[in-house]
């Protein structure tokens, strides 16, 4: 039997989040199979029954009490609450929004909206600039350098960094296709991939059903995948071989991102210069002989 959780309980969903991800390691299986189900399909989890959620997570209804006596809570309702109060605030139109912002300073400048948006900018360069794993990044460059062919995948508010990098990658002359098309033949994109190719995904929560489908369909070809999200628990981290954690910061319900941008606008220029390093090294060698 789990041993509660002495600490309060999460109050927040940004806060239940970030203890599900600092705890995972010391759950036990059921309950981090559960906790990852969970923050992968907060929609559900905020809708569904305590029976309809189990079965969808292949688990029994229990661990989901579990999971939440864990945490802290006194029961599943409690831990549903969170999700359902995040949904509210997700769907928040941005005429909402902009209504909320008012209310919270009826009088915001342009220049105070615009100091809003450089901190919470500012904000995500430096929190992701103090985790980020060089080795990482020497890995991710490594796979995309050594790729026949790029795949672009992304959608939604996700889509302006992949567009960047289809940028960046033509005018250096780096092969890509972005796996997004006017006609919906994004399944049959995939099976062009193999082994010899990379794929770029992004994806943050709620997760694209559309993206995580088109990157599974990639590995299922053995094709590796570089990803950015924003959680362990995310679906993409399950079958990326190498993948990012950036969580953006925002002002007024408004999401920065300006980290992931950065990183978008990082990769090609490596790329390029590793995929010139590989060309001499090959060359010097074929010299040699």
């Amino acid at each position: 039997m789990d041993e509660a959780v002495k600490a309060p309980p999460p109050k927040d969903f940004d806060a239940l989040r970030a203890a599900m991800i600092e705890r995972k390691a010391d759950m036990p299986k059921r309950l981090a199979q559960i906790a990852a189900y969970c923050l992968a399909n907060p929609d559900e989890i905020a809708f569904g029954t305590a029976a309809s959620i189990a079965g969808a997570a292949t688990v029994q209804p229990s661990t989901l009490v579990r999971l939440a006596h864990h945490l802290g809570y006194e029961g599943f309702s409690d831990l549903q609450r969170i999700f359902r109060e995040r949904l509210k605030e997700k769907t928040l139109s941005y005429e909402e929004r902009l209504n909320m912002l008012e209310q919270t300073n009826a009088q915001a400048a342009e220049t105070e909206l615009l100091g809003g948006f450089l901190t919470a900018a500012s904000q995500s360069i430096n929190r992701f600039a103090a985790s980020l794993e060089i080795e990482k990044l020497a890995q991710a460059t490594e796979i995309l350098a050594r790729a026949e062919t790029i795949y672009l995948i992304a959608k939604r508010r996700s889509y302006p960094l992949t567009a960047h990098m289809a940028y960046a990658f033509g005018k250096l002359g780096i092969r890509y296709v972005m796996a997004a098309t006017p006609n919906g033949v994004e399944a049959e994109m995939a099976r062009f991939a193999g082994p010899r190719d990379a794929a770029f995904a992004v994806s943050f929560s709620p997760y694209a059903a559309d993206t995580i489908a088109q990157a599974q369909a990639f590995a299922a070809r053995e094709t590796p995948i570089v990803s950015v999200t924003d959680s362990v628990f995310s679906p993409l981290a399950a079958f990326s071989a190498c993948w990012f954690e950036i969580v953006e910061s925002d002002f007024a319900g408004f999401r920065s991102l300006s980290a992931s941008m950065a990183l978008a606008m990082t990769l090609p220029v490596a790329v390029a210069e590793k995929r010139r390093r590989l060309e001499r090294e090959q060359n010097g060698s074929i010299a040699m002989e």
